[in-house]
């Protein structure tokens, strides 16, 4: 097997869990990689902002994939410099304003990510918890729609457990060719410009490192890493994954539990 030289480990349900840790043993193992001179990235849906701090405790040097790939940017330079951004795919105000209103009709309650920011509308319920886990303060909006007055990078539509799933395949069907549709999280629905997903971030990053699609690896646990973990030349599905994310990859391991992901990167790189 090639040696794996860039690793794109998804965070929430992979390496990090409802208590918003990781833990030792994972901390252990991304450290070992990196000292075998492995690029560790993220790769997630999460906003800029809200990955960072996360990055920057496991002491990750390379850049950051995120809003499930539309937003890839580096990390801080010295004195604090803002990172520069590499890569941003945004989709239309029109189907950004109508995965709003679609997300409403189906009993979803949606947010909008703009320029790295968090729009809510005011009242929305959701927003203490959701701030909470995101670890950003929302901008809140009188009319989220209204809002919508430029390109934005995401559409998220929050909903109980398992109706995001329920609805992926309309969603998709309702969108085709306006916007890419996926589950991140058993409550999230989330909507991005056509074409925008982790995969294709993922191809974008190794490019441009010169490392080859083979000797990359990345681990995942939800619709939302089916297409990285397709891509990649070790894909990793978590246990307890969708079947379809599970039947994409070449490999499934524990669940976060038990430090599936840890698990993984001891197998294939730090014994490859």
């Amino acid at each position: 097997m090639t040696r794996v030289r860039l690793l794109a480990l998804d965070l929430d349900g992979t390496i990090l869990g409802d208590d918003l840790r990781i833990s030792a043993r994972t901390r252990v193992a991304i450290r070992e990689a990196i000292a075998r001179g492995v690029t560790v990235v993220l790769a997630t849906g999460r906003m800029y902002r809200s990955a960072l701090p996360y990055s920057e405790s496991l002491g990750l040097s390379g850049p950051l994939i995120c809003y499930q790939g539309a937003y890839v940017r580096e990390r801080p330079g010295p004195g604090g410099a803002p990172g520069a951004i590499l890569r941003h795919i945004t989709m239309d105000a029109e189907p950004a304003r109508a995965a709003v209103r679609w997300a409403r009709e189906n009993g979803l309650d949606p947010h909008v990510n703009a320029d790295d920011q968090l729009l809510m509308e005011v009242g929305d319920e959701e927003a203490p918890d959701y701030e909470r886990l995101a670890g950003i303060g929302a901008e809140f909006v009188p009319d989220l729609v209204a809002a919508i007055d430029h390109p934005a990078t995401k559409v998220l539509a929050v909903g109980p457990a398992g109706l995001p799933a329920r609805l992926l395949d309309a969603g998709r069907a309702a969108f085709a060719g306006r916007a890419e549709v996926t589950v991140s999280h058993p409550e999230y629905l989330e909507f991005t410009a056509p074409g925008v997903h982790k995969g294709a971030a993922l191809r974008w990053l190794a490019l441009r490192l010169g490392i080859p699609m083979g000797a990359t690896m990345a681990v995942g646990d939800q619709h939302n890493d089916l297409e990285m973990i397709a891509a990649a030349g070790v894909g990793v599905a978590m246990g307890g994954a969708p079947p379809e994310v599970r039947a994409a990859a070449r490999h499934v391991t524990a669940p976060l539990e038990e430090d599936g992901a840890a698990q993984a990167i001891e197998e294939f790189v730090l014994r490859g």
